[in-house]
């Protein structure tokens, strides 16, 4: 009867999409990650160049923090929304011992830090001295010493002042335990990375030629990174998020560090010959993820293009409800609202009276750049909703 043979079919079908979709969904519900070990530059600093170097003044944060959070942002970044997502409380910094908790992670990105390290200071270049290499050691360092004092703290009292600071809630050196991750939680652990973007303006900066950075600077950037990442996988990572980064030619800080010729512009207004370094860069960073996908063998690696959800924003910034894509909100004077020398928050003194010269927009919502440099809030939002979907898949290996 080809009637019953055709219902019996679409009844098993039904049932095999069905069986499909149960399996889909449970090797989804096996993404958990207790928590997160950052590395990275500004685009993901939660407080770690603030804490070393002095906190990043208003009116950064105030979109969402009310006030200062260490953030280059009028309030959260991309890694911010990945904790949100995840169940799990923003990432503390590192670097700040002030009110920091690291049970569900830790940062060791700060802004300005390049992959690779540069011979010069903070004040000299405006790049952070905490290169890859550096944060990695500082997680070694936390991985080793956050067991070590987790473990005292289960069976030894907190020092005496500190003791006595808590009697009245008769808290014990078991406090270690709430603070500091658990043992388990570092191979467990989402891995995440957004950096590079320093070490391609760095060399720009440095007179080199856009041919040079792609041919001699970029291999060995990439070296690096993947020397980054085959280390925390021998100290147990095991799931790795890796951005690539984005078009760098469409930012006010890199767009007026040279003169240019107006043929160097694309019809959006960025630099092309800029964009297409950090597309040569992204390429090799994705070459690298299959190459580290093939020598560790038990890591999951996402490769996550953030270079075209960032380049969407500027291409068709108001079909996505934004007013100004190249525009700074927040800065003073100029084409893009940018001065180098004049930064966001920057103030004067006016007969007695501090007044900004530095001043935000008043709808940081509408704009993509927040001071020449970093994403607003809402351009990071937009950011993470594009890569979102990825988060289900990253514990797994394929």
């Amino acid at each position: 009867d080809p009637f019953f043979f055709f219902t019996n079919m679409k009844s098993i079908l039904s049932s095999l999409f069905a069986l499909s979709l149960l399996s889909l969904s449970s090797a989804h519900a096996q993404c958990h990650f207790p928590a997160i070990f950052n590395f990275g530059d500004s685009n993901s600093d939660t407080g770690g160049l603030s804490a070393a170097f002095g906190q990043a003044g208003p009116p950064h944060g105030s979109s969402f923090f009310g006030s200062p959070a260490g953030r280059y942002c009028d309030g959260r970044l991309v890694i911010d929304f990945i904790a949100e997502s995840l169940g799990l409380p923003y990432l503390s910094a590192f670097l700040d011992s002030v009110g920091s908790n690291f049970s569900h992670g830790a940062n060791f990105a700060t802004a300005g830090s390049p992959i690779r390290a540069l011979n010069s200071t903070l004040r000299q270049s405006g790049f952070s001295p905490f290169s890859l290499d550096v944060q990695f050691v500082q997680f070694s360092n936390f991985h080793n010493r956050s067991q070590t004092v987790r473990s005292r703290g289960k069976s030894q009292p907190l020092t005496h002042s500190l003791t006595h600071s808590l009697t009245s809630k008769n808290v014990t050196g078991g406090v270690y335990t709430t603070m500091l991750p658990e043992a388990d939680s570092f191979s467990q652990a989402l891995y995440t990375f957004d950096i590079g973007q320093n070490d391609l303006t760095a060399a720009y900066f440095a007179n080199k030629t856009v041919e040079q950075i792609g041919t001699t600077d970029v291999p060995e950037i990439i070296s690096q990174f993947k020397n980054a990442v085959t280390y925390i996988y021998a100290q147990g990572g095991r799931y790795f998020w890796i951005h690539n980064t984005g078009p760098i030619g469409c930012l006010a800080y890199v767009i007026e560090w040279f003169p240019l010729k107006a043929s160097d512009f694309d019809s959006p207004g960025c630099v092309s010959p800029l964009n297409h370094l950090a597309q040569q860069f992204n390429d090799a960073l994705k070459q690298a993820v299959i190459e580290l996908r093939a020598s560790l063998s038990e890591a999951a690696i996402t490769y996550v293009d953030v270079y075209s959800a960032k380049h969407e924003l500027f291409v068709h910034a108001q079909g996505h409800g934004f007013k100004r894509s190249l525009v700074a909100c927040c800065g003073h004077g100029g084409k893009y609202n940018y001065n180098k020398n004049i930064g966001c928050g920057k103030k004067v003194t006016v007969r007695g009276k501090e007044i900004y010269i530095g001043k935000p927009c008043d709808e940081p919502d509408k704009a993509v750049i927040w001071d020449g440099v970093h994403f607003t809030q809402a351009a990071n939002k937009f950011i993470f909703d594009k890569i979102a979907a990825g988060l289900r898949m990253a514990c797994h290996r394929q």
